[in-house]
């Protein structure tokens, strides 16, 4: 999965935005913090749920479980506004 190139990504100090184009069906605006901002990154190139949580678990000081819970929540969002692509 992957980033949808009709979503545009903007960071601002600690917050993530993201940005439908015209030309995607979803029309508002996705705020975020920081590992939002990190997992859109991770997901530039193709990549997996494992892959995002595997990352964020090295990166940060956190459980694993917590992880996966808050990166299958965020995948889950991303996926129902067309922002990833399967």
């Amino acid at each position: 999965m992957k980033l949808n190139k009709n979503f545009l990504v903007h960071k601002n100090g600690k917050e993530t935005i993201v940005v439908p184009t015209g030309s995607a069906e979803f029309s508002g605006i996705i705020r975020g913090n920081q590992t939002l901002g990190m997992i859109l990154d991770l997901l530039r190139k193709d990549t997996t749920e494992q892959q995002i949580i595997a990352a964020i678990v090295k990166k940060y000081d956190v459980s694993r479980e917590i992880v996966e819970k808050d990166v299958q929540t965020t995948v889950s969002r991303l996926k129902t506004i067309g922002a990833i692509e399967e």
